[in-house]
């Protein structure tokens, strides 16, 4: 999460006992993983089962974005991915936004990782911070230690207007106009400030879909690029903007203060190289 603070002291992960033995889960082998392939670019799969070979790395400073969490290693992405957002951090500041902090992209091969996300696995999903860019490089520890601001109020029914602006809407609106982008994911808190602050342009909102947690930064994610045969796009959003009663069920009781289980809910088996792509396992190995 944008708010978990990272290292200045990253150990490197110890070798596995059996990396080749089919019960080993996939992020324990893409999660050891820490440069890309060479090659040509390719996506294989979907957003959460999948991979990718030839990716790049985003620079830790451009002129209008800064990467944060270093420790993390998450800075990669397909080359789409990445020009993408040097394109949308150079935009930025015509609607009032100084800069990008860009977390977590994908691991250098994708795949599922050890923390966190069940997606960013196709090297085209990248979280944007909601905290504006400040006017120094920030030093390591700053990236690393430095938390990303909750932008959701207490009870979770509406944005904090303390610190919530015009030019978040802006930057958020900004992002869902470029082609190239299929979703983003906001807390539902979020998108009902949108849907509220939208005026009578309302197109872009189609784009943007509510999810748990993300109040602290918001999800992008690309559509597959075009000729991209082994990438799996998500199907498109329903129509309309999702606003009004759409959003009725993110502010219901079950979801605001679901009841506990009484009895806790059997984990989930980790997926293994046998649920990626055939070709997942290739890139796992390539040089």
């Amino acid at each position: 999460m944008a708010q978990d603070k990272g290292t200045m002291d990253p150990k490197p992960l110890p070798p596995l006992a059996n990396p080749n033995d089919p019960s080993t889960p996939a992020k324990a082998l893409f999660g050891r993983v820490t440069a890309p392939s060479s090659g040509a670019a390719e996506a294989y799969g979907s957003y959460a089962k999948g991979c990718f070979a030839g990716g790049q790395g985003l620079a830790f400073d451009g002129p209008n974005w800064q990467v944060m969490r270093p420790s993390r290693n998450r800075r990669w992405g397909m080359p789409y991915l990445v020009s993408f957002l040097e394109r949308l951090a150079s935009k930025a500041p015509q609607v009032g936004w100084p800069g990008l902090l860009v977390g977590d992209m994908s691991q250098p091969r994708g795949g599922p990782m050890l923390t966190g996300h069940a997606s960013h696995q196709l090297g085209l999903d990248a979280d944007i911070w909601l905290t504006p860019m400040p006017d120094h490089s920030m030093s390591r520890a700053e990236r690393e230690q430095t938390s990303a601001t909750d932008m959701v109020r207490a009870d979770r029914r509406d944005i904090d207007e303390d610190v919530w602006t015009s030019a978040h809407t802006g930057l958020i609106r900004l992002t869902a106009k470029q082609p190239e982008v299929a979703r983003i994911f906001v807390n539902a808190a979020i998108k009902k400030a949108l849907c509220r602050e939208a005026g009578g342009d309302r197109g872009w909102l189609t784009k943007v879909r509510p999810m748990y947690g993300h109040n602290y930064h918001y999800h992008i994610r690309l559509a597959c690029p075009r000729g991209a045969e082994s990438c799996g796009d998500q199907a498109p959003p329903p129509p309309g903007d999702g606003c009004g009663s759409e959003l009725d069920y993110w502010f219901s009781a079950a979801v605001l203060n679901p009841p506990k289980a009484k009895t806790p809910p059997r984990p989930r088996p980790p997926m293994t190289m046998a649920g990626l792509p055939d070709a997942c396992r290739a890139v796992l190995h390539a040089r």
